[in-house]
């Protein structure tokens, strides 16, 4: 399967026949039909309904027809913006993070943006992952890092990452044995937790790991403020359940912190990247979504995003 023949499908099932198909791609229509008979050759699958009165995709060929469209989009885009001066590529740019991601990728982008591309003013929002799936569902962003792959309709979507929880804890508490590095499900649900309220996705999560296994937590606090709550837990109020990268500016504060894998339990979250519709992004937000993505791989091969493991980019 090749680029050419991806063009070629995606022009026939908006043409509706294969021979207005032909006369948009220029191409005999027996090379055509050639090039579509590879296609479906190689997917194993039919691809078009033929009648009297054109051509029509199957379930396969419509499920490859928006996968194709999405990736042909993507590398007309990339193309683009690899033509272009990077200093002519201007405009403004609105990223939708959430406070954890903003601890571990938010510095390292701004500097890449600021360094690549002079002409973007960067606007970085920080909110709670709810807050910015309602912006981005209201086209107040361009991009956003959220938690969820259905937050949003008639937008783009991409795995970016998949984060690992902890059970998190100062390091002079006394609520978990001082050399212990692992913890059951168990225990951490009969530790004082302190967790962000059920309108955050991390707690949604946190708390479906808990009731799968018939577990009730004892929370103790509900605070949305990541600032707030690690200041707590570091206070000795208890203990808290989130990525790595909560404890990232806590590190650079002087705090010291463990962070407890779970043993029995895969507690993780995906990190999915949105962002508006190809045809809707302007050239300086695609710019960004690559740079974004880039920093946060950039980050994890160099093992400075402990606790996450990059995803194949796929759209979902």
């Amino acid at each position: 399967m090749d680029l050419r023949q991806l063009r070629y499908f995606t022009q026939i099932v908006e043409s509706g026949s294969l021979s207005k198909a032909s006369r948009q791609l220029f191409i005999a229509q027996p090379a055509l039909s050639q090039q579509l008979s590879k296609l479906e050759s190689e997917v194993g699958k039919s691809l078009l309904n033929r009648s009297s009165k054109g051509v029509a995709p199957t379930d396969n060929g419509l499920a490859l027809y928006h996968h194709a469209r999405f990736m042909l989009r993507q590398l007309d885009q990339a193309l683009s913006i690899a033509r272009q001066d990077t200093k002519a590529v201007h405009g403004m740019v609105s990223v939708g993070l959430a406070a954890t991601t903003v601890s571990a990728i938010g510095l390292p982008l701004v500097r890449g943006i600021r360094e690549r591309y002079p002409s973007i003013l960067l606007n970085v929002v920080e909110g709670m992952s709810g807050h910015l799936g309602q912006m981005m569902r209201m086209g107040q962003l361009d991009l956003a890092v959220l938690f969820n792959s259905d937050v949003a309709p008639d937008v783009t979507v991409e795995s970016l990452l998949e984060e690992e929880l902890f059970v998190m804890l100062p390091r002079h508490s006394t609520l978990v044995a001082p050399r212990r590095t692992t913890i059951t499900i168990a225990e951490a649900a009969a530790l004082p937790l302190i967790l962000p309220t059920s309108a955050h996705g991390l707690r949604r999560r946190i708390a479906a790991e808990f009731e799968q296994r018939s577990l009730v937590a004892r929370i103790v606090a509900e605070i949305d403020s990541l600032s707030l709550l690690m200041n707590c837990v570091y206070n000795g109020m208890g203990a808290t359940i989130k990525p790595m990268s909560a404890i990232f500016l806590e590190h650079e504060r002087g705090k010291k912190w463990r962070a407890l894998s779970v043993s029995d339990a895969h507690m993780s979250r995906r990190n999915y990247l949105y962002s508006l519709p190809p045809e809707r992004l302007s050239t300086a937000a695609a710019v960004v979504a690559a740079e974004l993505k880039q920093t946060a791989h950039r980050l994890i091969e160099a093992g400075d995003w402990s606790g996450v493991e990059r995803v194949g980019l796929s759209p979902v």
